[in-house]
């Protein structure tokens, strides 16, 4: 179906909810009746030239056959779709037999809707068809509505017909179905001042998947083939993909059995969806409603082919329960083995952050992928995402990790970047991955990028943010450089291993000076997570917060309601517990006791300042916890560059151990300290010193690199006391369009610029002339 005629109906469709429904229901509930007409019109259309048939075949099992309840099969063979209706009505009837009557037009309706079988039945329920036809019947308009929808001047059937003039009119295709509902919604939703949830699928973009998903093993199609959506809206990919594998047109396999599956959450998109199926005579129990990531529905099944659109950007907080107990995954869809930089395997997370779910839906079709053991087919993939799936996340993350099990186990054949403005309900740059678990001898441990950002046609006229296309020679073009894999201009080629990089985390060590004072210690009356509100409280009521803190209960409440001030329940019983005012008196008296013991000499050297500190608790017998310690270190100490390095603890190796640590390392003895281990006088025994969190750091170090390598190369000679942490290195991986097709244009001269710039004040004087001349001559 062209643009024009899809236009067309869209308006056609438009004016029915502004001629009928403009005084019945608010703007915002307009697509609630259109939407479901429309469906329900399309079934209508296609039921009418069988209804004598079908007619003949409920009398002949009444009458003949003596059956209580209709056979499903009969009927379906007399209507030639997997759907019916026993009913005498067809929505044109309803109109021609209407009399003024509205509760008679109200029932004939609804006896219409209850002869359809029981798959349409489900997509009455879905759009909630009966509620809104018994509202219109009350304000009169239902017969309005109906008198539109079967006027002659529109065509929903799959048929070329023909206007009252003459005129033709074009067949409505099951894709132009998508299409004509999609703008629809578009415009729905634009009058509400609402986002689409959904982004409908181009047909061109369609077409460039198919291309690419069958025309590399068109040769070797199975006599029966398995096609999935996991997020198959309206169902245009699944219905696309099946008309390019057995239309003779597509010259792929024109005897091939094709089956459809599918599942969407929208109630209404689910419907038209299940309609297509129906109106193409697949098997509509394949595709189920409801969300994808709750609920594996089709687990144990596996595909041949699977193309999708998932929603991007958009949450799936809402299935976290079903996917997540804690940190804990509970759906092994989402669970993928990974080894560790030391070559350790263990289970991880594949989920990506709870604000955009689309890497979910891909790891859905990966779970999906026929094993390799039991037929030698495997799977193909092709998915449409936006460009935070390439490189949003983190090494260790959900999303690099979900890249990474992609790339590592050689899945990822290529991905293709499409022009900006081509979807229907974004601008934003999106991205067709193409994925195989059978990739042909060249790809393999390959990936091949294709920037096709600029191979597009501009449109007319936009279609809401859509105003580019692919040509049909753009399609060509890009899916030869797909088969070619040439390495050069937009189709470039990687290994697998240099999208990886190491996560490797850069400690410093921890320079502290330490002082007693009055000052500083004074602090530790109050806990540091609650040291402005206890400190306000104890300049209010001073001493006498430890004798009657309960009686300030309230005004306590009330100044932090008052100064917006938020507390943890845990923390709010905190504060208002005496044990807690009581037990930072006692550590105050703890550092007092300190302080008049060491005196408040500057400590540049924190080690000694420790030892000094354990000492004096020693001696006069004084126990406080690691952490009211560490309060009070906290409390008279801060970093400064030019004190001593604070060590940690001292290590004793011995030539066994130490032989196991450099094996493991890969270094040298006399580059033990790369890792933070520095020597010292003992032969045997090392130093380790306390890290600075503030002066910690990473680098992205390739994995083609070595890490000690990269260290000693880019690190050291700019920070020569900086070790590597290599028990929080992490693999990580990400794809960079704008990294490896950026082209460098560089900056005009000077001289050109200045002498543009002394043209245009030439030019601008002349201006000035003019018009001076010409305000004299009036003169």
């Amino acid at each position: 179906m062209d643009h024009s005629a899809h236009n067309k109906i869209v308006s056609f469709i438009w004016s029915i909810a502004d001629d009928c429904l403009r005084d019945v229901y608010v703007r915002g509930k307009y697509r609630d009746v259109i939407l479901p007409m429309f469906v329900l019109r399309r079934l209508d259309c296609l039921l009418e030239p069988s209804k004598d048939a079908v007619m003949e075949e409920v009398k002949f099992q009444r009458d003949d056959a003596g059956l209580a309840d209709h056979d499903p099969e009969g009927l379906k063979e007399a209507s030639g779709y997997v759907f019916y209706n026993t009913s005498p009505w067809t929505l044109k009837k309803l109109v021609e037999t209407a009399a003024n009557n509205r509760q008679i037009l109200a029932a004939n309706f609804k006896a219409y809707l209850d002869g359809f079988s029981d798959n349409v039945k489900e997509i009455v329920d879905k759009f909630k068809l009966r509620s809104q036809v018994s509202h219109m019947a009350d304000k009169d308009v239902l017969l309005e509505v109906l008198e539109k929808f079967t006027s002659p001047n529109i065509n929903l059937t799959p048929n070329e017909a023909r206007d009252p003039d003459g005129r033709k009119l074009p067949e409505l295709t099951n894709l132009g179905m998508g299409y004509v509902f999609e703008e629809l919604i578009r415009k729905f939703n634009e009058e509400n001042n609402e986002e689409a949830g959904e982004h409908f699928t181009p047909r061109e973009v369609i077409d460039l998947m198919t291309h690419i998903l069958f025309e590399p093993v068109k040769d070797k199609l199975p006599p029966v083939i398995t096609v999935y959506d996991p997020a198959c809206g309206s169902g245009g990919m699944l219905t696309e993909a099946q008309d390019f594998i057995i239309h003779p047109e597509g010259q792929i396999r024109a005897k091939a059995e094709v089956y459809l599956y599918g599942k969407e959450i929208n109630d209404e998109t689910y419907a038209i969806c299940k309609s297509d199926m129906m109106i193409k005579g697949n098997n509509p129990e394949n595709i189920r409603c409801g969300s994808t990531l709750a609920d594996d529905e089709f687990a144990g099944l596996r595909f041949d082919f699977m193309l999708s659109n998932p929603p991007y950007g958009k949450s799936w907080a809402g299935d976290q329960k079903y996917i997540l107990d804690g940190k804990q995954v509970m759906d092994r869809r989402f669970e993928v083995p990974l080894k560790d930089f030391r070559g350790i395997e263990e289970s991880v997370a594949a989920t990506p952050r709870s604000s955009d779910g689309q890497l979910l839906f891909l790891m859905e079709m990966v779970n999906k992928m026929k094993d390799l053991d039991k037929g030698p087919g495997g799977s193909r993939i092709a998915s449409v995402h936006n460009g935070s799936s390439l490189f949003t996340g983190d090494a260790g993350g959900g999303e690099s990790n979900i890249r990474r099990h992609i790339i590592e186990n050689d899945y990822l054949e290529a991905i293709i970047q499409l022009p900006n403005n081509l979807f229907y309900n974004t601008g934003i740059s999106t991205y067709i991955w193409v994925l195989s678990n059978k990739k042909v001898e060249k790809r393999c441990g390959k990936v091949q990028l294709i920037d096709a950002s600029q191979m597009f046609r501009k449109l007319r006229k936009n279609l809401g943010a859509k105003n580019c296309e692919f040509a049909p020679e753009h399609i060509r073009e890009i899916t030869q450089f797909y088969l070619d894999m040439p390495n050069d201009g937009v189709s470039k080629i990687f290994d697998n291993s240099d999208f990886g990089y190491f996560k490797v985390t850069v400690e410093r060590p921890s320079r502290k000076a330490a002082q007693f004072s009055p000052d500083r210690i004074a602090t530790l009356r109050f806990v540091p997570a609650l040291a402005d509100v206890m400190e306000w409280a104890y300049e209010k009521w001073d001493d006498e917060i430890y004798s009657k803190l309960s009686d300030h209960r309230k005004t306590i409440e009330a100044h932090l309601e008052k100064e917006d001030i938020n507390l943890t329940a845990k923390n709010s019983k905190v504060l208002l517990n005496p044990h807690t005012w009581e037990s930072q008196r006692a550590l105050l008296g703890v550092a007092r006791q300190l302080m008049e013991s060491i005196g408040q000499e500057l400590f540049m050297d924190f080690n000694i300042f420790t030892e000094k500190v354990d000492a004096c608790l020693k001696a006069n017998k004084i126990q406080i916890s690691a952490s009211e310690k560490n309060q009070i270190y906290n409390a008279v100490s801060w970093s400064d560059e030019n004190a001593e390095r604070v060590i940690k603890k001292f290590h004793k190796i011995s030539g066994k151990k130490l032989d196991e640590l450099l094996v493991e390392l890969s270094c040298r003895q006399e580059q033990l300290h790369d890792f933070g281990y520095w020597p010292t006088d003992s032969k045997v025994e090392y130093v380790e010193y306390e890290s600075d969190s503030d002066l910690r750091d990473t680098e992205n170090v390739p994995l083609k690199d070595n890490i000690h390598d990269y260290f000693r190369r880019e690190v050291r000679p700019h920070v020569d006391e900086a070790w590597i942490n290599l028990d929080q290195t992490k693999i990580g991986y990400e794809i960079s369009f704008n990294k490896y097709f950026y082209q460098h244009k560089p900056l005009r001269s000077l001289s050109d610029v200045s002498r543009d710039i002394l043209a245009l004040e030439a030019e601008t004087e002349g201006l000035l002339k003019q018009l001076v001349s010409f305000g004299e001559a009036l003169e």
